[in-house]
């Protein structure tokens, strides 16, 4: 099995690493394609107006000056030809991407385009508390993922799914277990606009999370609830995200009119 792995906090980030032993406990072919730059928070930008800076760092280990988009595009039609990757894998993002995260989430982009392009995929992100911002516990999801791959490769992914797993902030003994779940939704107060200013005493700002806001109860059966509740979460997230009730009940409105 071919594997390509990328990420969103760049080439040098100590989840790729991480991604890449997940990676070879399923398979020795292993690539790497991964941006250049930290590209967290870009979600699914394609870079159309600038052109891509693709360099071999090691054998088998690619940097692009571009979005984990444009790396799973460089990976697949370009760097790994004329053998296709049979499994995509993106992460492990230092820290979790769960509810509103999948909008923003680079890690997420990268599987989707890997989904896109008509391969299983997955984003895997390990979830940090205050305690383990600066060392995130990378050891927990090296021993969870390899077994939820192998399991979810066997039982197959639908064609237009991705799957996203999260970690939860805890030592793998402290793990509860494993669940399906759905995406969560925050409260509107998570975002916050941060103003200061510069040494001329001139405004910039930085787009922030209010913590607080994120610590509300989560709703059961969510990948937030699991989380808070020390469960590995397995989410599938669809590509096709039309809202199919409301199609349904649109369309009767629009024929009345």
């Amino acid at each position: 099995m071919r594997i390509l792995c990328t990420n969103d906090d760049g080439i040098h980030a100590p989840g790729l690493k991480v991604i890449e032993e997940i990676a070879r406990a399923l398979s020795g072919d292993v690539w790497v394609v991964a941006p250049e730059l930290d590209q967290s928070g870009v979600s699914h930008s394609l870079s159309l107006n600038d052109p891509l800076r693709l360099r071999e760092v090691t054998p088998r280990h690619f940097a692009v000056r571009g979005t984990p988009t444009d790396c799973v595009i460089m990976g697949a039609r370009h760097v790994l030809l004329p053998k296709l990757p049979d499994l995509v894998l993106s992460g492990v993002n230092r820290g979790r991407n769960v509810a509103e995260d999948v909008v923003y989430s680079g890690t997420i982009a990268g599987a989707l385009e890997g989904t896109i392009l008509g391969l299983p995929s997955f984003a895997l992100s390990q979830e940090f508390s205050v305690e383990t911002r600066d060392k995130p516990l990378w050891n927990t999801a090296t021993t969870f993922a390899p077994d939820i791959l192998r399991k979810v490769i066997a039982a197959g992914v639908p064609k237009n799914t991705v799957i996203n797993i999260n970690f939860p902030a805890c030592v793998p003994e402290e793990v509860k277990g494993i669940r399906v779940t759905r995406q969560g939704k925050r409260n509107l107060g998570f975002l916050k606009v941060d103003q200061r200013r510069d040494g001329r005493g001139n405004p910039y700002f930085w787009i922030g999370f209010e913590r607080a806001a994120m610590l509300d109860a989560p709703e059961e059966g969510t990948d937030l609830a699991a989380l808070a509740a020390r469960y590995v979460s397995v989410t599938p997230l669809r590509l096709d995200r039309t809202d199919e009730a409301f199609s349904e009940a649109l369309g009767n409105v629009l024929k009345e009119g």
